[in-house]
Formats: structure tokens, sequence, C-alpha cells
């Protein structure tokens, strides 16, 4: 791995941040990016505009054809569908992964929130395949400097040759969080539950015991927004021990209190080379 000198002397500095949504990846990213010679690489972003630009793009269709009037607009033609994904825009990424559970709640069958889990999964493994093709892009485009803002669950693609291809082309750091940071994550869950990647084993477990533990048969009988608060504690808690394994192997650590205090690009910086 790259010492704290030889990053601190790099005129091409290069990153891959891990952690959980929420944590801070996308804000150290922007703080870092102040001077204009950052190339700010969105995974989720990438992933919603082109590996699965059209899926998204059928499911709001999908879901305008619900609407008569609108529908009528739609069959003549009289309107176009467009995913809207943008870099401060993921919205209709976190509506096409949806929330299993009762269609009356708004809940998918457990078969199409699998599927839709599947092909989230197979984009996002695509999207960190294509990290090197961009390095090489946004130098071409002169920029000096690269940041790869990757999605929470990149711990989840659980494979050892992507992992390396990124420690290769980046430094891959990890923003660590602290228990307060943890808490308000949760918090923030059960506030505004929202949609989520899951590991399948993981996945078909906790499914398993909260069907149990709410005495119902049928994943069609949960209520989606109570499962997304009930798991996600167990989520963070999965997700932590496969972080902490990944900086171990690949990278370096940092606090994410520590991140929250930094005011400046040469703040982040500093931080960084003081981790390594």
């Amino acid at each position: 791995m790259i010492s704290a000198k030889d990053f601190l002397d790099s005129k091409n500095k290069r990153i891959t941040l891990l952690g959980m949504s929420g944590v801070g990846k996308t804000h150290l990213a922007k703080l870092i990016g102040e001077d204009g010679d950052w190339f700010h690489f969105s995974g989720d972003y990438r992933i919603g505009a082109k590996h699965l630009n059209k899926e998204i793009i059928a499911n709001i269709a999908n879901k305008m054809s619900s609407n008569n009037w609108l529908k009528v607009l739609l069959d003549n033609k009289s309107i176009s569908v467009n995913s809207q994904v943008t870099f401060d825009n993921l919205e209709p990424i976190s509506a096409f992964l949806g929330k299993v559970g009762n269609p009356e709640e708004g809940g998918l069958p457990i078969n199409e929130f699998i599927r839709r889990q599947n092909l989230f999964f197979e984009a996002e493994k695509k999207t960190m395949y294509e990290v090197p093709e961009f390095i090489e892009k946004s130098q071409a485009k002169g920029y000096n400097h690269f940041i790869n803002d990757a999605g929470g669950s990149l711990c989840e693609l659980e494979d050892s040759k992507l992992f390396k291809l990124l420690s290769d082309n980046t430094l891959v750091v990890y923003i660590k969080t602290s228990k307060e940071n943890e808490r308000m994550l949760i918090e923030r869950a059960k506030e505004n539950p929202k949609p989520m990647y899951y590991n399948p084993v993981f996945f078909e477990s906790s499914i398993k015991d909260y069907l149990v533990e709410n005495t119902l048969e049928y994943a069609a009988e949960i209520s989606p927004d109570a499962f997304v608060s009930w798991v996600f504690p167990k989520l963070i808690e999965d997700r932590l021990q496969k972080y902490s394994t990944i900086a171990k192997n690949y990278g370096c650590t940092i606090q994410s209190d520590d991140l929250h205090s930094c005011r400046s690009a040469n703040d982040v910086i500093d931080l960084i080379s003081r981790a390594l």
C-alpha cells in the first residue's frame, strides 16, 4: 500500500471511498473536490444513468400507466419518460429497488424484489470494474486527481478480484462510523425507511427471522417500511465487519467524527495521510 509521504507527494491522487450510506462519503468527495482538480466518479450515478437506465425508465412508465390519464398520454406519445438520475437526485434508483412486502402498502412481491436486487448487484459490479477506464478518461480531460464515491453496498460484492483492482488503481479509504453516527443512521432509517441492497444470504435469513418474530406466513404480509426499520441495525452490524476486512486487506481507515471536523480539502488530505 502507498505510504503517507508518497500519497502527499503524488501528483495523481486516486481514492475509493468505502462506508455506509450517510456516513459522509459524498460530503468528503465534494469537500476534496472544491479546487476543481478532482474528478468525482459517483458509483450510484453511473449505475442509474447507464447500467440500470432502461429498467428504471420502465419502472417509472409502469407506475405512470396505473394512472389512466397518464397512460393515455404515454400511449399517444404525448409525453416521454426520463429517469432524471443526477449526481444530486438518485431517487429513481431507490424507487426501482423498492421494498419487499404488502403491495397495498407499496411493497414488491418477493420474487420481483429479488430480481431487482440481482440487477442492481450486476450493475454495481460492472460500474466498479469501470473505475480504471474512468481514471484514464478523467486524466485525458485534464483532471489530476480521481475520487471513486462508491455506494454503501460495495462491501456486498464479495469479489476479491475487484477489491484488488480497486486497491491497485486507487487508495481505498474506509470511513468508520462512531457509535453516535451509527445511532443517527438507525434513527434516520426508522424515520425515513429507504430501499436498500441486501446480500442474498443476509436477506433470506432476515426475512425468515422477521416472519417468525412477527407471526407472519408470507412476505406479502410484511409492512415494507417496518421491515426496513427492523433490518437496518442488523445490516449495519453485518456490513461493519465486511468494511473492516476490506480496509485491513486493501486500504486504510479514517473515523467519521474526524471527517466531520474537516473544513477544507487540505484537512481531508491530512486526515488520510495520518491514517496511512
